[in-house]
């Protein structure tokens, strides 16, 4: 399931470099995840680094789009075909 940056963003910036997808961008008020970029850091990471680095707590997974480990990384492949 993709993640989504809910209203607590103070807008601080710090998820936006850690993502490995470029799936972080800045909003009007706050940062925003694209769902379908975000593969929640697998194939790259073992946890979420846009949560991991949030100090507000305001990554959290995001319900409307569920994914599955497999469909999570067919995405990685597509967004990077090495």
């Amino acid at each position: 399931m993709a993640f989504k940056i809910t209203e607590e963003c103070s807008a601080c910036g710090a998820c936006e470099p850690e993502c490995p997808n470029e799936a972080i961008t800045e909003g009007e008020d706050i940062y925003i995840i694209d769902p379908d970029k975000c593969t929640e850091c697998m194939g790259y990471y073992d946890t979420q680094q846009c949560a991991e680095v949030c100090p507000m707590e305001a990554c959290v997974a995001d319900p409307d789009h569920q994914e599955t480990e497999e469909e999570l990384l067919e995405k990685k492949k597509r967004l990077h075909p090495e």
